[in-house]
């Protein structure tokens, strides 16, 4: 939701001294400097109540400047994991806030809210940004009820699998909304009020994009908290499906994906914005993290990259023209097909298999014209550490572009333009998926 928010203008309370907020809600980014707004109510940058991502600490922090008289409350938690889905729940009885994440009851620096904006007749509401502007969330907010008069416990919200032990989504909570009530975000990108209020969002500013990712199935992203010793100067965009390296002295790196696997068989695509120093394929994360140098140019490397200026590939400093050797295009859509059952790999571009491979062989685990028989070892991916995704900028005298679809179903933010079969069922892709292989995500690795 970076630069993108939607708002609200209250109508009459049932009780606006009395209300339950509830929320998933997922980063992309931190807040080195800044803070990231995810709720926000008042009149103006004096006369506000906010709930935040701090800048600096990254805790959860609300806000409030009534005429200018300042308070806030502060978690003790941070809040710096961009893969994981929070549930938070705050309460406001009165003045007397409560908040619970993941159905745990969360220590804050104070509970005395007192006197607040939200919930009052007249005043505009905000998810994604405070009321003064500037200061927009990043990432992604799903199931989000508001209840207007009515103190509900997060256990409503949420509740305890009984074979994973994980907190997940009541997704049909009982509940007695109020005037001001509401639900958004429910099924897809709608902020039509999904309750019988109808009390709708607009969209104030950007683009809501729909995601397959939610609480309940975590897709793989790019992962813009992992660092090697090469330079790391990827820009993380789109809920980090989407990283760019422009032009300039030291606009280099690496992109890793947030899942590794060491086995089961998985589909992704990953668009190529430019043809220019630019790798696609897959490493041990873990290993080339310590390189001070591309990863083709070290020994063992541990990564398979296929570029795109000429259409090699790379591995151990080494480089084997005879899979595809031509140049790949601009824009062009490649199709990766992970084996880490049978440790066999496949690419296609723009919807057709390279090396004649075929779709039954990449079914059937045929390994005639897979990647690994091509250039002669299985060694890379089968190192016993898991394998990642992985796109590489490796000249700072070019630039590249890697939007990846790991089953959200869109590069950046456009949506496939015609969607393939999938028999798992698990993620949207552009390109048919092979019989047997499925999305990175949560869901897909217990498939």
């Amino acid at each position: 939701m970076a630069n993108t928010y939607i708002s609200r203008t209250f109508g009459t309370p049932t009780n606006s001294a009395i209300w339950t907020l509830s929320f998933w809600i997922k980063r992309s980014s931190l807040s080195p400097s800044s803070s990231q707004k995810i709720f926000a109510a008042g009149t103006g940058s004096t006369d506000r109540t906010e709930i935040s991502f701090a800048g600096g600490n990254d805790g959860l922090n609300i806000y409030r400047n009534i005429s200018g008289s300042t308070a806030g409350l502060d978690s003790t938690r941070k809040f710096r994991d961009t893969n994981a889905w929070y549930h938070i729940v705050i309460q406001n009885n009165n003045g007397t806030a409560a908040v619970y994440v993941n159905g745990e009851a969360e220590t804050m620096s104070s509970t005395s809210l007192g006197t607040n904006k939200i919930n009052l007749a007249s005043t505009i509401h905000i998810f994604g940004d405070q009321v003064a502007s500037g200061q927009n969330f990043d990432g992604l907010m799903s199931h989000i009820h508001f209840v207007d008069g009515t103190i509900y416990a997060p256990t409503v919200f949420g509740s305890t699998d009984s074979t994973t032990g994980q907190w997940q989504i009541n997704t049909s909570p009982s509940i007695t909304m109020g005037n001001n009530g509401f639900t958004i975000l429910k099924d897809g990108n709608t902020i039509t009020d999904q309750s019988a209020n109808s009390n709708d969002f607009s969209l104030s500013s950007g683009t809501l994009t729909k995601t397959e990712d939610c609480p309940s199935n975590v897709f793989a992203t790019w992962n813009p908290l992992w660092r090697s010793r090469f330079d790391n100067d990827g820009a993380f965009v789109n809920g980090n499906t989407k990283v760019t390296f422009q032009n300039g002295d030291t606009n280099r790196g690496y992109g890793i994906s947030t899942i590794g696997v060491t086995k089961g068989k998985y589909y992704w695509e990953v668009k190529q914005i430019t043809d220019d120093q630019e790798f696609i394929g897959v490493a041990d994360a873990n290993f080339i993290a310590g390189l001070s140098d591309t990863f083709n140019t070290q020994n063992p490397s541990r990564a398979i990259g296929m570029k795109g200026t000429n259409g090699n590939l790379y591995y151990n400093t080494t480089s084997n023209s005879s899979y595809h050797n031509t140049n790949v295009p601009a824009n062009a859509i490649i199709s990766i097909a992970l084996d880490m059952d049978n440790y066999l790999m496949w690419y296609g571009i723009n919807g057709t298999w390279l090396n004649n491979a075929t779709a039954s062989e990449i079914a059937n685990g045929t390994a005639t014209n897979d990647v690994t028989t091509a250039i002669g070892t299985k060694n890379i991916i089968n190192n016993g550490e898991p394998i990642f995704p992985m796109v590489e900028c490796e000249s700072t005298i070019g630039q590249a572009g890697f939007e990846a679809n790991f089953g959200n179903g869109y590069f950046g933010t456009t949506a496939v333009s015609s969607a393939g079969t999938n028999a798992s069922g698990n993620g949207i892709f552009e390109y048919d998926v092979p019989t047997g292989y499925t999305a990175l995500s949560t869901k897909g690795l217990n498939l």
